[in-house]
């Protein structure tokens, strides 16, 4: 159970979003409201599982203050009680997501709080300026901090979709809004992994992650390769172009002057550079296919030497880029599952249930 003690200021009224997130992870949550915090939100914001009671049902695994005032990170820092006799005692983590004004935020007293609050191991989430953090990278961060089946764990992920430039404003792309590599990069984190992701042209940040933006597939070749050699697992799902080009133009191709050919050559091969780099690494690659995936995805294993190729028919309506909701076959070493259509969350838990396991047979 995660014990959520809300605090008495606008930032209030993430704390409903935040607890559907952490119950919609499979835990129990319950929630305090301190003392006036039921002038930004009540009770019945909170809905189902979420309870909401004046003392915790249960010992907690963890306890997040979010969000927690100036007060209440002082009486944190000198040990005094802030949630009912007991709870604190009993060494579970506890997350703390202060929401400040700049000037509160900027006070000698305050900066000294959150110090010793870090001193002590307690989790400090801190957004913008001093204020609230938003509640995706809050959440992220209370179940990344929990420890869990991949904690230790480090991961890198491609996301997104390579853009090779053919002129100085049209590009060569494809479809891939970014969506499964960021749902797997998310449910990595909640499984406790450290996770870094590399993005290829991604509307949205995941919160709680590293980052880095890339736009062509050269430039994500160069940044995978600088950053494989110090992590656990690599999984490749952005999209990436296996053309380019040949000779971009530094500026805007006018029509008055016409385009009667465009002439391309292959893009660097990202997973074979890597395997030359780290032939040890545990590397996840995607194959979309119009039809049926498995003899593709039982290919793409055995030429690029990786670990798991998970295979998808993009053909379909409702799969795949841009949707929510994905079908995938997963191809290992050992054999080949099918995950039948479900919501892309759901499918990127499926596949690391098979990249857990396939590190747990190298180990």
């Amino acid at each position: 159970m995660i014990l959520v003690s809300v605090g008495p200021t606008a930032g209030a009224l993430l704390a409903p979003a935040i607890a559907r997130e952490l119950a919609a992870a499979g835990h129990e949550v319950g929630v305090i409201l301190e003392p006036r915090t039921e002038h930004f939100v009540g009770p019945g914001a909170f809905a189902t599982p979420v309870r909401v009671a004046e003392a915790p049902f249960d010992v907690p695994e963890a306890i997040l203050f979010a969000p927690a005032t100036a007060g209440t990170l002082a009486r944190l820092a000198r040990g005094l009680d802030v949630v009912p006799d007991g709870v604190l005692r009993g060494g579970v983590p506890v997350f703390v997501a202060p929401d400040l004004d700049p000037e509160t935020a900027r006070n000698p007293a305050v900066e000294v709080n959150l110090a010793v609050l870090r001193e002590d191991g307690r989790r400090v989430v801190v957004g913008d300026g001093g204020g609230m953090a938003g509640a995706g990278e809050v959440t992220s961060r209370v179940l990344g901090g929990m420890g869990g089946p991949m904690a230790g764990l480090r991961v890198l992920v491609t996301a997104g979709g390579t853009h090779e430039p053919l002129d100085s404003v049209r590009f060569i792309g494809n479809r891939s809004s970014g969506k499964m590599g960021l749902a797997l990069a998310r449910e990595a984190m909640r499984l406790g992994a450290g996770v870094h992701v590399v993005a290829a042209n991604v509307a949205a940040r995941e919160p709680g992650v590293g980052w880095s933006e890339v736009e062509t597939v050269e430039q994500l070749r160069d940044e995978v390769l600088a950053r494989s050699g110090g992590v656990d697992a690599l999984v490749m799902a952005a999209a990436v172009s296996d053309f380019t080009p040949a000779s971009p133009v530094g500026e805007k191709i006018r029509r008055s002057h016409g385009v009667r050919s465009i002439d391309l050559k292959p893009t660097p091969d990202i997973l074979e550079a890597v395997r030359e780099q780290n032939p040890g690494l545990f590397v996840v690659g995607f194959a979309a296919t119009h039809g049926d995936p498995v003899a593709d995805a039982r290919e793409k294993l055995q030429k690029k030497g990786a670990d798991i190729v998970v295979g998808n028919d993009i053909s379909r309506e409702g799969l795949g880029f841009g949707s929510e909701d994905n079908e995938v076959h997963v191809v290992t070493r050992g054999g080949e599952r099918f995950v039948p259509k479900t919501s892309k969350t759901e499918v990127a838990r499926e596949i690391l249930k098979d990249v857990l396991a396939g590190l747990e047979e190298e180990r």
